[in-house]
């Protein structure tokens, strides 16, 4: 065994970040794609003469396909090479923006935005566990911060892009922005693209498989259908109930086999568990208030969709900036003081829109945002990055997918609550038009609060960076099995 050495990465490459490119690009357009669509629902709604509860499946069917890959991606990197899938993801992501962009009808654009799903289900898990492997461990802190530069970035930055696109050309320029970028991104994969992990082909477990896919897609689902139908509803809670047992089935039964399609273990380690909540409730925050801004931007303040973007684009350059920051901040200081200092901001900035009206001035609105992005990504980095250091190397790809696969769930379910609040607090409201829009956007915002402050609590949970080195193995921790070149497992 050689000695560990902090400066080296596992996988030496000429260039690591020429070597993630390609799943850079193809994480960015995934994640950009979860929001973007958002400012252009009414627009696609008035094209198709779609009703908005049925055109929100253009964001809830997307996540639920995530939802159901996810979970598949660390067995199909032991099956198959990094690149391989790689490249198929990339390919999927654009076979589906091209039928999504040209689709006649709302059935066949709806039928790519599903293929779409597929490829950011697997390059999500794949680029934050390619990350360990490429970068040495005392730049692993740099590295993950512009992995969530990506995460965070993409989804701020969504709406403002999509608002100039919608603005200049149609809603069609949208999925064909998305074609261009995966195209791109493909030949940066097939150049540099490295395969980190052995291949040891374990069998598959047909029934983990069906609980799986039952599981995570049926907590989706449930959620998605919550617009539509309510909460209470028979088809919302039968689909919730069927999700929750059968996710309860396929832990249990990972945690009792040999070979496992997805290692629960990594949740013995508490500096993961801890991470990944904070992951989970910092994605929610920034997906439900992605969801409501731009809503009410043109519903409740009654500004063009062209407007609406551009008054996010602040907001979105200084999540760029934060994130890369806040990547170095966890090699110097750790996560515990940047996670509590961002929840802390996001707090700030779900009551300053908690208290914004139709005659708010756009400054303050633009106020609100830049403070809620501050605090998004000086969490969402270091939060990261603990969770996945506080592994061993064997457990990487598991914990890199158990950790996007919740962050896709939760970012589901914190959608479909924001809507139903948002149609709950307009219909409570005495008044109609903008005021009753912007009350319900406050409901909306009111989660959005609470998810903050549940986020600030469990953050206290983190431990100082010398405490936590104590209790877990970091992921750059020497191992003896799995290649150790860039050439080996292809």
């Amino acid at each position: 065994m050689q000695g560990f050495n902090p400066h080296e990465a596992r996988i030496k490459t000429p260039n690591p970040y020429l070597t993630m490119m390609g799943l850079y690009l193809g994480g960015f357009t995934g994640m950009f794609s979860e929001t973007s669509l958002n400012i252009a629902l009414p627009q696609l709604s008035a094209a198709f003469g779609v009703e908005t509860a049925v055109m929100q499946w253009m964001v809830v069917g997307y996540m639920l396909v995530i939802g159901i890959v996810l979970p598949f991606a660390s067995l199909l990197m032991k099956w198959f090479s990094v690149r391989k899938l790689t490249l198929f993801a990339l390919g999927a992501f654009f076979v589906g923006s091209v039928i999504s962009g040209v689709a006649p009808s709302f059935e066949i654009m709806l039928a790519g935005r599903l293929v779409q799903g597929i490829g950011t289900g697997l390059i999500l898990p794949m680029m934050f566990a390619v990350v360990l492997e490429v970068f040495p461990p005392v730049k692993i802190g740099a590295a993950m911060g512009l992995t969530a530069l990506i995460i965070m970035f993409a989804p701020a930055i969504g709406p403002t892009l999509s608002g100039i696109l919608l603005g200049a050309f149609s809603w069609r320029a949208i999925f064909f922005a998305f074609a261009v970028v995966l195209a791109v991104a493909m030949v940066f994969a097939a150049k540099f693209l490295v395969n980190p992990y052995e291949l040891t082909r374990p069998t598959v477990d047909v029934l983990s498989c069906v609980l799986s896919c039952l599981g995570f897609g049926g907590i989706v689902l449930g959620a998605g259908l919550a617009s539509l139908y309510g909460w209470t509803s028979v088809e919302v809670l039968s689909a919730l109930v069927i999700g929750v047992v059968c996710v309860a089935a396929y832990v249990w039964r990972q945690l009792h086999m040999d070979t496992p399609v997805l290692d629960m273990r990594v949740f013995a380690q508490q500096g993961y568990r801890v991470g990944v909540t904070l992951v989970m409730l910092n994605f929610g925050i920034t997906l439900s208030a992605m969801y409501l801004l731009p809503q009410y931007i043109q519903n409740g303040m009654m500004l063009p969709v062209a407007m609406a973007g551009m008054l996010m684009l602040p907001g979105g350059i200084v999540n760029c900036i934060v994130s890369v920051i806040a990547g170095g901040l966890y090699d110097r200081i750790g996560a515990r003081i940047p996670a509590r200092a961002g929840f802390a901001l996001s707090i700030v900035g779900a009551v300053m829109f908690l208290l914004a009206a139709p005659e708010s001035p756009v400054t303050y609105v633009i106020c609100a945002h830049v403070i809620m992005m501050i605090g998004v990504p000086l969490a969402m980095s270091p939060s990261q990055t603990s969770a996945l250091n506080s592994l061993p190397h064997r457990m990487n790809a598991d914990g890199s997918t158990m950790m996007n696969t919740l962050q896709q769930v939760l970012g589901a379910v914190a959608t479909a609550v924001a809507t139903s609040l948002l149609g709950m607090g307009q219909a409570a409201s005495a008044e109609g038009g903008a005021i009753a829009f912007t009350n319900g956007v406050h409901w909306g915002f009111m989660f959005t609060l609470v998810l903050a402050v549940a986020a600030l609590a469990v953050s206290m949970l983190l431990k100082k960076r010398s405490e936590a080195a104590e209790d877990d193995m970091p992921a750059g921790a020497p191992q003896t099995e799995g290649p150790q070149t860039a050439g080996e497992g292809c």
